[in-house]
């Protein structure tokens, strides 16, 4: 009868070991997972500009996180349609609980599904909808953009400056005018002609748009877009250029000048971290010089004489607080104050900017 209750009671404890070293291998294999974070890019990921700015900033992240992280990766979705929706639903069929998308032109559509799948973070990046589960994120590189402004306006001889524009959303516009108020911050002669692709990525169009502006006497070539094509245009023509996402130095010596450039690194890197840690908010960004999100390429030997010290001076006051891009007296096309002395812009409204500031020569199209 004991040997019957030795048995019995041995089998039980054996039985609960079984139990508790399954849960224990249970805890230990939902400690090793990774977390899916998905990437939507409109562009291609290895070619300079701004989806390459996007993928330096992911690959920081995938540096820092090392294998607490698995990245899924869509490149060249269009943002004029519903291409993003299939790429959603897959990525979150394949167990996607983050995913950042790049391009302003998804924002609705990413809305929508944000809605649809209330346990997946969504990033959007440039938009101005958000959710509790999906939040809006951005870098003020208008404030890189005036500092390129500044060296532009300087460097101009026919203080005629080319300007090669994506489409006419308040992103756009709004850097148009924070270059120009720039260029005339240092030269109140030139003149800064906007020409409209209604591209965010097409180099040959890009590159034919710089050509026309340099046919009419532009000698400096700016740009939004995601191409090196107006650069390549203006060094294929002697001329200068400013680029923008990222620093193309290397690929236009003989021409370029500078850019405003993207560091999303850090921002990506933290916001993961925080989904990992539990402590993740739906809080939009909209990071300055301050944050290090955006900066200035650094200026290289074609960059006119004193164009450092002039840079390095409104850097300081940019990021100390000191000067505001935007703050009045702001003069529109028509030479009518639409920012008093002493007013500066709110965000609000430079969100939904409609007009170019004097000096830009051009419309924006449906105004």
């Amino acid at each position: 009868m004991k040997k019957r209750k030795f048995i019995f009671l041995l089998a039980a404890v054996l039985s609960l070991a079984m139990i508790l070293t399954g849960c224990d291998a249970g805890q230990k294999n939902t400690a090793k997972e990774k977390l899916k974070v998905g990437f939507i890019y409109i562009g291609t990921a290895n070619e300079p500009g701004y989806t390459y700015a996007h993928e330096l900033g992911r690959k920081y992240a995938e540096e820092k996180l090392g294998d607490k992280v698995e990245f899924v990766v869509q490149e060249n979705v269009s943002d004029t349609d519903d291409s993003i929706v299939p790429v959603i639903h897959s990525m979150v069929e394949q167990g996607c609980k983050v995913i950042f998308a790049n391009s302003y032109g998804y924002m609705e559509y990413m809305y929508d599904l944000a809605q649809e799948y209330p346990d997946v973070v969504f990033l959007h990046c440039s938009g101005s909808k958000s959710r509790e589960n999906m939040l809006n994120y951005f870098g003020r590189i208008y404030q890189a953009r005036y500092l390129s402004g500044i060296v532009a306006g300087m460097k101009t001889e026919t203080n005629k400056i080319g300007y090669v524009a994506a489409h006419p959303i308040p992103e756009v516009i709004r850097g148009i005018n924070a270059f120009t108020l720039g260029v005339r911050s240092v030269n109140p002669d030139a003149t800064v002609e906007v020409v409209w692709t209604s591209t965010w990525y097409d180099p040959s169009l890009e590159k034919a748009a710089a050509i026309s502006l340099l046919d009419k006497g532009c000698d400096v070539i700016a740009q939004h877009q995601d191409t090196t094509g107006p650069q390549i245009a203006a060094q294929e023509r002697g001329k200068w250029c400013v680029g923008y996402n990222c620093d193309t130095a290397d690929i236009v010596p003989d021409s370029f000048l500078t850019a405003p450039i993207w560091n999303w690194g850090p921002y990506y890197t933290e916001q993961i971290q925080k989904v990992l840690d539990g402590t993740w908010k739906s809080e939009n960004y909209w990071g300055g010089m301050e944050d290090g999100v955006v900066a200035l390429a650094p200026l290289t030997k074609n960059a006119p004489a004193g164009a450092q010290e002039k840079v390095d001076e409104m850097t300081k006051k940019i990021i100390s607080g000191e000067f505001k891009v935007f703050e009045g007296p702001i003069k529109d096309q028509n030479g009518n104050i639409k920012v008093p002395e002493g007013t500066v812009m709110t965000d609000e409204e430079l969100l939904s900017f409609d007009w170019f500031v004097e000096g830009v020569i051009g419309t924006i199209p449906g105004n």
